[in-house]
């Protein structure tokens, strides 16, 4: 995994969980710091969440920095996953609810685009 890919993956994680903790109305929401390293890469990004998605986020992280493969194949996809599988199911739920949210954002946007509003 190069240092562009796991840029993009980091601000992937910090979107979905985010617009997760947001949406649920998770309450005592902090801005932290988080760091990622793969290898001799690195990236830090702030996050604004609640204890419990700090935690789900942390251990997504983890599992990004830790991932064997050169080519980081999608999660879902993986022949040998890492994630414990109640820490899956959380995280699925959280990549469902925020992809939904985040797809009918984006077609929002480029509706308003289009007619000019």
């Amino acid at each position: 995994m190069d240092k562009n890919k796991l840029q993009s993956e980091a601000a992937t994680l910090k979107l979905f969980f985010e617009s997760y903790c947001e949406g649920n109305s998770h309450a005592k929401r902090l801005v932290r710091d988080f760091t990622c390293r793969h290898r001799d890469f690195e990236c830090t990004m702030q996050v604004e969440l609640c204890d419990e998605c700090v935690a789900m986020v942390g251990y997504a992280i983890e599992r990004l920095e830790k991932c064997p493969y050169e080519e980081k194949p999608k999660c879902r996809k993986c022949k040998e996953p890492c994630y414990e599988k109640s820490m899956w199911k959380k995280t699925a739920k959280v990549m469902r609810y925020s992809g939904m949210r985040l797809g009918l954002l984006k077609a929002k946007r480029a509706a308003l685009k289009i007619f000019g509003m």
